[in-house]
């Protein structure tokens, strides 16, 4: 019986990390790209695999467990080891009881508000509590942004570009000081309109622009949508008149082999390199499900340093915030 369930916990453990290993092509066929979500967690199972194995002796399944297993800590275990680090100054920047928008630092957040059912109020407060200077957002509606204007946004991030390519649904920038040449649609994609504004930072000699990311949700029917979305953010790696700062609901994870075309050599992705461990944003409305998958990044450019990764739960929202403090060197 041991032996049964080693090879059948070792079938899916590999046909899950197969999954994460496929080109684009073949990842966006139905249903792998919820299968590559798991990626991590399929790990577990090629530990149980790996244990039963070795209690029935069944050798082949357990050299085929441990190679499995080997994969997934060499894919996983960058989330674990910093690859970059905040110095002191960055920390104590907005660790203050004020918002300081002339240094090299700052708070960012990003949150999908869930077609403007998520709560207003606690977008404002997440602001305020947080410090956060940008801050961006996805499926937002008019009647939640005039709700955030309600709630006192205005106190703390006046200047926004909000866009929607439908009339209905839309994605948001907000910001602490000016956006300089805001656009609708930074990215010209087929998902919807992802505007973008330019933050100045240090007194205005390092400017980063901002944009807030909302990617095809990968559904029955949408599968190559969901390849193409992504593939549209990809070309901003060819863009280089500035440095860039990606933030939002990019509806797939490091395990996704399209996303990581998204960062290639130049673009990084700060849960990942900071070093914070696992920074899973969804699902975060599923009563005793945890959440399971990171498919909400802050993904940064070159020369921009990322810590204090964390999320935060919105009520109303499926998706928890996520947060970081930037350095820009």
């Amino acid at each position: 019986m041991c032996g049964l369930l080693a090879w059948i916990f070792l079938l899916i453990a590999l046909l899950g990390t197969l999954s994460r290993t496929l080109p684009e092509e073949l990842q966006s066929l139905p249903y792998v790209p919820v299968v590559a979500a798991f990626a991590p967690w399929f790990a577990l199972l090629g530990l149980v695999a790996l244990v039963l194995a070795l209690a029935s002796r069944k050798w082949i399944a357990a050299l085929l467990a441990l190679a499995c297993l080997g994969l997934q800590v060499w894919w996983q275990y960058p989330y674990f080891v910093p690859q970059h680090q905040l110095d002191d100054a960055a920390v104590a920047a907005v660790g203050g009881n004020h918002v300081n928008t002339s240094d090299s630092y700052a708070r960012v957040m990003t949150a999908n508000v869930y077609k403007g059912h998520a709560s207003a109020k606690a977008i404002v407060e997440a602001v305020r509590d947080q410090r956060v200077e940008v801050l961006a957002m996805q499926e937002t509606t008019t009647s939640f942004i005039h709700a955030l204007k309600a709630e006192g946004i205005d106190d703390y991030l006046p200047y926004s570009q909000v866009a929607s390519s439908d009339r209905k649904y839309g994605n948001a920038l907000f910001s602490a000081t000016p956006l300089d040449s805001p656009d609708d649609d930074d990215v010209d994609s087929s998902a919807s309109f992802m505007p973008g504004g330019t933050v100045s930072f240090g007194d205005g000699k390092m400017p980063i622009r901002f944009v807030s990311v909302h990617t095809t949700s990968p559904k029955p029917g949408y599968w190559s949508d969901w390849r193409k979305s992504l593939d549209d953010v990809a070309t901003m790696r060819s863009h280089t008149q500035a440095k860039y700062v990606l933030m939002g609901d990019f509806n797939a994870t490091t395990d996704h082999t399209p996303f990581r075309n998204i960062l290639g050599t130049r673009f990084h992705d700060a849960a990942q390199s900071s070093g914070r461990g696992f920074v899973f944003s969804w699902p975060a409305n599923m009563p005793y499900v945890p959440k399971f998958a990171g498919i909400d990044h802050i993904v940064l450019d070159q020369g921009i340093v990322a810590g204090q990764v964390g999320t935060l739960p919105i009520p109303g929202s499926d998706h928890a915030a996520l947060l970081a403090t930037i350095a820009v060197q």
